[in-house]
């Protein structure tokens, strides 16, 4: 039976003091927080991992998690898993797509009609089988309005991934066919965000709470919740890449900087995520391992173009021109980042060194504002979250932006809030707080159908009223085509454009720092935003 669409959902920090010994002690001698412990590599144990998030968690069912793309990483991605998945076992070049739940598959010469090969003998983590019925009612519900599982939350989510489907059937039990409406080459990634949960268990507990008690085929089974706060995992020892090392994961929600650091000093977690800069050194002389890799991420200021003074490039220029990025990026985050003189992120395909503009060049910078009639300089203001998914420290690196803003003549106000305020509103097409600008993180190749969301024309995101056809035009011909080198090359091209626009104020490209116990071992560090946990242990 084929299934067809009806309707298209909507798209939608203080520093720490140095602890004391008995702290340090407590950080140098942890076991697995509790956990079975094990050896190198030796024991059928390996332990409990318990890793302090940034912000707050996801709910945890499927594509309606939120809280990022941390709280994928963290959580949607360790329960559940699509029909492709990020290769994330190196940590050289950007990672690929592979299968999951998929072992291959093919498009016809329309670009348009998908056919999928089933992994064979794949069990959710309630015992039952994985095949192309599950596949079906999976997208019945995020997609078929008129299924008694559907919800507006899963089919608005679902949208970013999967909105361009228009049908779909089982061909076998182990083959499904997918249409698309466009030709789509980015597809197969798009899919890896397409998470599958059990059937069985979503039709038990319905869907409004199948997140009390999600099942997934993913490598850590469900095992409790604090909502928002904590979520408990353990091994799922039929996963079919082969039972992950740890026994249990913890994800503990810490948004605070100072409170992830003194709760890996004390023992009570064994893993944060984003460590303060400032307690880098004094953790590394504690014994903790402090991991880093450049991957697709930038921390920069969309500015609003269809209102003066941002209206004119020469003033967007200029305010590039002025950040004193090197400074921000050794000094302010102690090497954690990379200067982003460029709309792409290091650690992508899109990078290239000869494409890096914007030095420090105040002088420029005041050049630039004078030929655009604002040789005084000009007020303007930019809302900041205080933390998020992503977002390092955000206040301390937006107040050294705005010093460097006031030494060409640009008087930047930042009023603070959440990360959830500030995102809820630019999905909603506004800016939290009424400011000219957002201070933000993202990623732009984790997945390509994101892309034109953020720098393509009539986004019903806010994203600054940021407008080029050449841009879309590249865009457009990048998402129809099933080779990637075309796309490489029309994303590339697309973003030197944004480069030259400067929609964006760029300021740095995260390296994604973490900090682990020394008996954390195990963790590759990828190119990526993602992880894969299942290598990861905890030793004796």
């Amino acid at each position: 039976m084929t299934h067809h669409r009806t309707t298209t959902p909507d798209r939608p920090p203080a520093r720490v003091p140095r602890a004391a010994a008995l702290a340090v002690t407590l950080l140098l001698t942890a076991t697995a927080c509790g956990g079975t412990a094990a050896g190198d590599g030796e024991g059928d144990g390996g332990g409990t991992l318990v890793i302090g998030a940034t912000g707050k968690l996801p709910n945890p069912d499927t594509v309606i998690g939120g809280a990022g793309y941390e709280g994928k990483r963290l959580v949607s991605f360790q329960i559940y898993e699509g029909l492709t998945r990020y290769d994330l076992t190196k940590k050289d070049g950007p990672a690929e797509i592979t299968g999951a739940l998929a072992t291959s598959w093919k498009v016809a010469e329309d670009g348009k009609t998908w056919d999928f090969t089933l992994r064979d003998g794949v069990t959710f983590q309630d015992g039952t089988p994985f095949d192309a019925d599950a596949v079906v009612f999976n997208l019945d519900r995020y997609l078929d309005e008129d299924s008694p599982h559907y919800t507006d939350a899963l089919g608005a989510a679902a949208g970013e991934y999967a909105g361009g489907i228009t049908s779909y059937e089982k061909l076998a039990d182990d083959r499904v066919r997918l249409v698309t409406e466009e030709r789509n080459g980015h597809f197969p990634q798009d899919l890896a965000h397409v998470l599958i949960a059990s059937p069985t268990a979503v039709r038990e507990t319905g869907t409004e709470k199948f997140s009390e008690h999600p099942v997934g085929t993913g490598p850590f089974a469900f095992v409790s919740q604090k909502p928002g706060e904590e979520i408990q995992l353990a091994r799922h020892d039929a996963y079919w890449r082969g039972a992950p090392a740890l026994d249990r994961l913890v994800i503990k929600a810490l948004p605070d900087a100072a409170a992830r650091t003194a709760a890996l000093r004390s023992g009570s977690v064994n893993w944060i995520e984003y460590p303060n800069p400032d307690d880098i050194p004094s953790l590394k002389a504690d014994g903790a391992t402090v991991v880093t890799n450049s991957y697709d991420h930038l921390w920069y200021w969309i500015l609003d173009t269809t209102a003066k003074p941002w209206d004119d490039p020469r003033v967007r220029r200029a305010a590039n021109y002025a950040v004193d990025r090197e400074a921000i990026a050794e000094e302010l985050l102690q090497g954690t980042a990379r200067p982003a003189r460029q709309a792409a992120p290091h650690g992508t395909f899109a990078h290239d060194p000869a494409g890096d503009v914007y030095d420090h060049d105040p002088a420029e910078a005041r050049k630039l504002l004078a030929e655009a009639g604002y040789p005084d300089g000009f007020k303007t203001s930019v809302t900041v979250p205080t933390g998020g998914s992503g977002n390092l420290i955000p206040v301390p690196i937006a107040e050294a932006v705005q010093r460097d803003l006031a030494a060409v003549g640009i008087d930047a106000e930042i009023r603070t809030t959440d990360w959830s305020t500030l995102i809820g509103a630019e999905a909603e097409g506004e800016v939290a707080l009424d400011s000219q600008a957002i201070a933000q993180s993202t990623t732009l190749f984790q997945s390509e159908a994101l892309l034109p969301l953020f720098i393509g024309t009539d986004s019903p995101f806010w994203t600054g009223g940021y407008s080029n056809p050449e841009v879309d035009k590249l865009l457009a011909a990048a998402g129809a085509a099933t080779d990637r080198e075309t796309r490489e090359a029309d994303y590339t091209e697309a973003l030197r454009l944004v480069t030259e626009d400067a929609p964006w104020l760029f300021v740095v490209n995260d390296s994604n720092p973490r900090a682990l116990a020394p008996q954390v071992k195990g963790l590759v560090q990828p190119q990526s935003w993602f992880l894969d946990l299942t290598t990861v242990r905890v030793a004796s």
